[in-house]
């Protein structure tokens, strides 16, 4: 049986769509023994398939290849970086969700870019307002517009060489980022999607997509909330990269600068070294877990 090398890019209804190294797109099912392992094939996923049928692109799925990295949210597998859009307008901002993406993917060890699109739709002022609460959040920061183009050239180069997951809320303009990387991905993936009788806009499932030479994108469904139940309340400041500049102003040892007298990160937010909206953010984030009732 001729077996080949390729890359999961979809998987929905216990099909699993692999990229294979000849170029071609094989519909696949998954092994029993993966169940019995409790192993479970992921969007990205290297793997070695066996050839059912060339003709009409069958295959199994006999090995999942060793993964760089294991996402929760989305679950996916093999990526490099996170592109998180956000629009600057319509829908507005929900900066908290934002927040907590950035949590979970530092807690991934996922580098991050963020985008805020639809700048043709905002003036400066509201371009400037967003730059300078993430100015010092440990991500690159790019202004998009899909309409003009701007920023696109960037995105291109940042996604360039690396397998790149591209996440969001719903109505952001994913989907017309995605098209500006790739103009032919609804073409690439028609094969998908008459299979499974999807639409091409909505993205119900995450799915990688080719853009250039060693490049690839994937497109994930949008979320409208993300929990962060996985994290102690005590530990969410770590994950607030500009904090740590400030805390060894802080009096006590462990602060959560809160409530402590003496502490270095609120006396950087009085200075305006830290943005209000990001310690507001915090806050919201850490009452959330101190009053959460543990179910364990």
């Amino acid at each position: 049986m001729v077996k080949r090398k390729g890359k999961i890019i979809k998987g929905i209804g216990g099909f699993y769509y692999v990229y294979a190294e000849n170029d071609r797109l094989y519909e696949c099912r998954a092994k029993g023994a993966f169940r019995k392992k409790k192993m479970k094939p992921l969007v990205g996923d290297d793997v070695e398939i066996s050839i059912i049928s060339e003709e009409e692109c069958t295959g199994n799925v006999d090995v999942i290849l060793p993964r760089k990295n294991e996402l929760i949210r989305p679950a996916v597998a093999n990526i490099d970086q996170a592109l998180i859009v956000f629009a600057m307008k319509d829908p507005e901002p929900n900066l908290n969700l934002l927040d907590r993406f950035l949590m979970l993917m530092m807690k991934q060890d996922v580098p991050t870019i963020i985008c805020f699109n639809k700048s043709d739709i905002v003036d400066d002022e509201a371009a400037n307002r967003l730059g300078k609460i993430y100015a010092n959040c440990g991500c690159e920061v790019v202004f998009t517009s899909t309409y003009t183009e701007e920023g696109v050239a960037q995105i291109k180069n940042l996604v360039k060489g690396k397998t790149t997951a591209l996440a969001g809320p719903s109505g952001v303009g994913k989907s017309s980022i995605m098209n500006l990387l790739q103009p032919k991905a609804s073409m690439e993936t028609g094969t998908v999607s008459d299979k499974i009788r999807r639409g091409k806009h909505t993205t119900r499932h995450s799915e990688l997509i080719p853009v250039d030479e060693e490049t690839f994108v994937m497109d994930t469904p949008g979320f409208s909330s993300l929990f962060v139940h996985m994290f102690e309340k005590e530990e969410v400041k770590d994950y607030f990269y500009e904090f740590g500049e400030y805390e060894d102003y802080c009096r006590f040892q462990g602060c959560v600068h809160m409530a402590e007298p003496d502490c270095g990160v609120k006396e950087a937010l009085a200075e305006g070294k830290i943005s209000q909206e990001r310690y507001d953010s915090y806050k919201i984030i850490y009452e959330e877990l101190k009053n959460q009732k543990k179910k364990w």
